[in-house]
């Protein structure tokens, strides 16, 4: 197919503000696939739409700031060297809604492609009725949809009619450096299992599951571990308190460390151990076992998608912190298994999820999106 010029938006996370964390990451790494793939992409120069909690005053704030970005985008767009083919944003729901691309894909009659969008009828409560209807919205107005976990899937196709295009994107890792050489596995034995867990220290999901890891350990501190935290934020006062029964010397406390330095440290540890209570999906689990690493999680949210259960770590049931305390045990006291698990997580993580398959599903799936469009609105472009 020819080039296409394609306007990206990301709605929960204003593109390149320098911030750390997997979905930052994987709209670089969509970006980049596209690149690949001969496209040219320009950022919507936009700030963030999310919300933390439901707030009017906000959400009337976060429309008048995404209608002056429309203003000076139409105005530019009606060069037609400048105006894009499509509109592709990633991340579209209740707290970070698209407020820019359905009033620019209408206006300019521009195929518009969503990806990790995700609805569901509960959300529709607590003071989030207005920007959980302007999500649903945007999500209704797409001609395709990228889905990068079963559970989004399952939103989407309740609320979409059959005939719109649900493509199933796996998450993937794209290499963003040399990785070390694994380590862990090479140390003396009778060592204790070093245990190691990367995540950033906020409120809500992030601190649940650093709270939900302490108790977990503390059921275990019989065996011999230890575990290296890889983080910092708000909460880090809050999360070293939780800890704080267990046995100082088991923990070690390396704050925000580089993105080298983390490849580094994964390589060097035994098992990586993080809960994962409501995670979208997190590209961290990927990083880990790319490293070798096996993973010992909750069946919760996301995470079987970029986990293989059995076969690349061990999950047990959502919010079961007795099975997974009990599933780190035996980690801990199986080091053949352990190290099982973790060849067959390096195999998926790096030959499996490293951005080739999801390049050829972008090429196909735009392909299939403009035809789509042009089906739905004959052809017809402002």
């Amino acid at each position: 197919m020819p080039a296409l010029k394609i306007a990206f938006h990301t709605p929960l996370n204003r593109y390149g503000d320098g911030a750390v964390s997997g979905d930052r990451r994987m709209a670089r790494q969509l970006v980049t696939l596209l690149e690949r793939l001969g496209h040219r992409v320009a950022i919507v120069p936009a700030e963030r739409s999310f919300m933390r909690e439901p707030s009017e005053a906000e959400l009337v704030a976060n429309q008048a700031a995404a209608q002056e970005v429309i203003e000076q985008l139409a105005r530019a767009w009606q060069e037609p060297a400048v105006r894009p083919d499509l509109f592709f944003t990633y991340h579209c729901h209740y707290r970070a809604p698209d407020l820019i691309g359905p009033v620019l894909v209408e206006r300019f009659a521009l195929p518009y492609l969503l990806a990790e969008a995700s609805d569901a009828p509960k959300r529709f409560a607590a003071g989030w009725t207005p920007a959980a209807g302007l999500a649903r919205a945007a999500i209704r107005q797409a001609d395709l949809h990228f889905c990068m976990t079963p559970r989004d899937r399952e939103g989407l196709a309740k609320l979409l009619p059959v005939d719109v295009p649900l493509i199933d994107l796996p998450p993937f890792l794209l290499a963003d450096g040399e990785r070390p050489a694994r380590t862990g596995a090479a140390r003396p034995a009778g060592e204790p299992v070093r245990l190691i867990v990367v995540a950033m220290m906020r409120k809500g999901t992030k601190e649940n599951s650093y709270f939900a890891l302490a108790r977990t350990l503390a059921q275990i501190a019989d065996r011999p571990w230890t575990l290296t935290l890889v983080g910092d934020g708000p909460q880090r006062a809050a999360i070293e308190a939780a800890f704080a029964d267990l046995p100082s010397e088991r923990l070690r406390w390396l704050g925000r460390i580089g993105n080298a330095e983390t490849r580094a440290e994964l390589a060097a540890h035994d098992l990586f151990v993080w809960p994962g209570l409501n995670e979208a999906y997190g590209l961290v689990y990927l990083e880990a076992q790319a490293a070798g690493l096996p993973v010992a999680a909750l069946h919760s949210g996301g995470v079987p998608a970029v986990v293989e259960p059995g076969r690349t770590g061990l999950l047990v049931a959502d919010h079961d912190e007795d099975a997974l305390a009990s599933t780190i045990a035996t980690l801990i006291d199986q080091p053949g298994l352990r190290e099982r698990l973790g060849a067959a997580a390096q195999i998926f993580a790096c030959e499996e999820r490293n951005g080739e398959a999801a390049c050829a599903i972008l090429g196909t799936a735009l392909e299939n999106a403009l035809q789509r469009h042009r089906t739905r609105h004959g052809g017809a472009r402002r």
